[in-house]
């Protein structure tokens, strides 16, 4: 009898600890993703600068790439400065910016690329999505996934406490994604991929069970592996789909009408909280709010500067954002007086 199985895309090396940036230069060199330590790293603002200081002294033939934006004008410099030496690889220092110019310009080289994340915002650490700016707003961009990922304990705490409990928001919103998957299944019959969500619902469900914060330790491991799992999730989907759905459509709406309204894995939060009540499942509604407030995290429009006008807007403009994905917005496909109805009900519900 034949044996029949599929190859599952992932990192070859993840390390997530305190001081796991000393060992850089030793996974590249022992990994055999770089044996001579010819390297470009690009590195983020403020901590990417810092931890390039760090580890300077043992990668002398790496050169340096500060990234300025996350732009594709960023990552086609990035790719053209790959070229000039003939780097092995690139290593990417930062947070989720620095890490998409990063996957960007190594995909379109060709050459493999190692994520050392300074904070755990959101799930693009490991996913197989770049999130890039261009002269007409925003667009996600397929990309291969890091080859190796380091997440440094000591450099995430040192990050603005609001840009870790972030990544709370995008990696729970992964549960209100799925459904909107599986509503496009039954009511579209879009294929659907089990491992892709069991993936994805566990890395969710990792992060809601527990009852510490990013003040622990063990908190911020999990988180971390949640979001390299969320990634992964992507990665055997295929599509972003088992981590983004209405919540997401409503992130990049957001972020066209409002730019610098909320960060990303905030909004990813409100969003699946929102579109949870909107397909009215009472008990993951409790569920994701209870978990949202107990990090800190927006639940309300006006936690994250907006009125109801701008509310709506943004649930108005959120399909056009991912057209051909089918979530519980396309399906309910609502007016805008519906919506402004909806918004008044979420509104009460939350208290």
């Amino acid at each position: 009898m034949p044996i029949l199985a599929r190859m599952l895309p992932s990192p070859m090396f993840v390390d997530i600890r305190a001081g796991a940036v000393a060992a850089l230069g030793d996974v590249l060199q022992d990994r055999f993703i770089s044996p001579t330590g010819k390297v470009l790293v690009a590195v983020g603002p403020s901590q990417g600068e810092r931890i390039w200081r760090t580890v300077q002294p043992s990668m002398p033939d790496a050169g340096v790439f500060p990234v300025q934006d996350a732009s594709l004008g960023s990552a086609g410099r990035l790719q053209e400065a790959l070229s000039e030496r003939g780097y092995d690889a690139v290593v990417g220092i930062g947070g989720g910016r620095t890490l998409d110019v990063a996957k960007y310009a190594a995909t379109r080289a060709g050459v493999p690329m190692v994520a050392v994340a300074t904070n755990l915002a959101h799930d693009g650490i490991c996913s197989p999505v770049a999130s890039l700016m261009h002269a007409h707003g925003k667009g996600s961009y397929g990309v291969s996934m890091p080859l190796a990922v380091l997440v440094d304990l000591d450099y995430v705490r040192s990050a603005p406490p609001r840009l870790v409990r972030a990544g709370v928001g995008d990696v729970v919103s992964n549960l209100s994604a799925i459904e909107d998957w599986l509503l496009a299944h039954r009511q579209q019959g879009e294929p659907v991929d089990g491992l892709a969500i069991a993936i994805a619902q566990n890395a969710a469900e990792a992060v809601l069970g527990r009852r510490d914060s990013i003040d622990s330790d063990e908190f911020l491991v999990t988180l971390a592996q949640s979001l390299v799992l969320s990634g992964m999730a992507m990665s055997v989907a295929g599509s972003s789909r088992p981590c983004s759905g209405a919540c997401h459509e409503f992130v990049h709406a957001v972020d066209q009408l409002f730019p610098g309204a909320s960060d990303h894995g905030e909004l990813a939060g409100i969003g699946a909280l929102f579109a949870t009540s909107l397909r009215g499942e009472t008990s993951l509604f409790e569920t994701l709010a209870t978990c949202l407030r107990q990090h800190g995290l927006p639940t309300s429009p006006a936690d994250i500067g907006l009125d109801d006008d701008q509310f709506v807007a943004a649930v108005m403009a959120a399909p056009d954002t991912r057209p051909g994905r089918y979530t519980v917005l396309e399906h309910l496909d609502l007016t805008e007086r519906e919506v402004r109805d909806r918004v008044r009900e979420f509104r009460l519900r939350l208290g």
